[in-house]
C-alpha cells in the first residue's frame, strides 16, 4: 500500500477543513500544545481506519478497527500525549497496544524514537502498512504482550498505555527511565478508569490521577 498526497490530504470529510475543525474542538477541550495540534493536524487519521468509516475519523469519538478493539478518540490521544510532552520533549517512547497505529504516528512527530508492541497480529501487520505507506521511519513495532514491555530498547522516557490494567505491569515500571513518565488507564473495565501518570524519581515512583476514562482491557497472551 502507498499512500498518495491525495490520499493523504484527503477530500471532503477528511479534508484540512474537517480536521481544522477538529482542531479547534481540541482547543476548546483545553489542549494547549502548539506542536502537538499542529501534529494532529497533519497526521491522516482517516488512513488508520476502514474506508467505510474514514468520512467519521475527523470526529471527536472513538472508531472500531476490528478484533473488539477501537481507535482512541482525537481528545485521549491528544491530553494523553499533551502530559507525555508535559516536561519537555522526549526522546525514546514506549506505546504499549499499537491498534491501528493513530497514536503511534502522533507520537513519531513528536519523539526522537517511538518502539510499540501490539498482541494482535492482524492489527499489528496492518499499522506496519501504514507506518511504511506514510513514511514513518522513527517507529519500530512489536507482536508481543504488551505486559513485557521490550526490555531489549529501554529504558524509556515516556511509556504510554492505550489499554486499561486492573494493575500496571511490573516491567513496565522496570522500563522506565528516572525521570521518565507512564500514562496509563488504570481500573476494570465495568467499573472507573483513571488516567494515572506515574513519574519515576531517583527514590522511587509518584503517581497521579487525572481523570475518569473508558479504554478497552489490558489483555494478556498474544492472538
Amino acid at each position: 500500500m502507498i499512500a498518495s498526497a491525495q490520499q493523504i490530504a484527503g477530500i471532503g470529510f477528511t479534508s484540512q477543513r474537517t480536521r481544522t475543525r477538529m482542531i479547534r474542538r481540541l482547543i476548546d477541550r483545553g489542549i494547549q500544545n502548539e506542536q502537538l495540534l499542529q501534529v494532529m493536524a497533519t497526521v491522516p487519521r482517516h488512513l488508520f481506519v476502514d474506508e467505510a468509516i474514514s468520512t467519521r475519523a475527523y470526529e471527536d469519538v472513538a472508531l472500531p478497527i476490528g478484533e473488539g478493539q477501537t481507535i482512541s478518540q482525537p481528545y485521549a490521544v491528544a491530553r494523553m500525549t499533551e502530559i507525555l510532552l508535559q516536561e519537555g520533549p522526549v526522546e525514546r517512547v514506549l506505546e504499549v497496544g499499537t491498534g491501528s497505529g493513530y497514536q503511534a504516528a502522533v507520537l513519531s512527530q513528536l519523539a526522537g524514537t517511538v518502539f510499540t508492541v501490539e498482541r494482535i497480529r492482524t492489527l499489528l501487520d496492518r499499522a506496519r502498512q501504514r507506518f511504511r505507506a506514510l513514511q514513518y521511519r522513527n517507529i519500530h513495532s512489536r507482536y508481543s504482550d504488551g505486559g513485557w514491555g521490550w526490555a531489549s530498547h529501554g529504558p524509556f522516557d515516556g511509556i504510554m498505555v492505550t489499554a486499561a490494567p486492573s494493575t500496571i505491569p511490573e516491567p513496565l515500571l522496570d522500563q522506565l527511565a528516572t525521570g521518565g513518565r507512564m500514562i496509563v488507564p488504570v481500573g476494570e473495565q465495568t467499573g472507573v478508569q483513571s488516567l494515572t501518570i506515574i513519574t519515576r524519581t531517583r527514590s522511587g515512583f509518584t503517581e497521579h490521577q487525572e481523570s475518569d476514562v473508558k479504554f478497552v482491557p489490558f489483555l494478556s497472551g498474544k492472538s
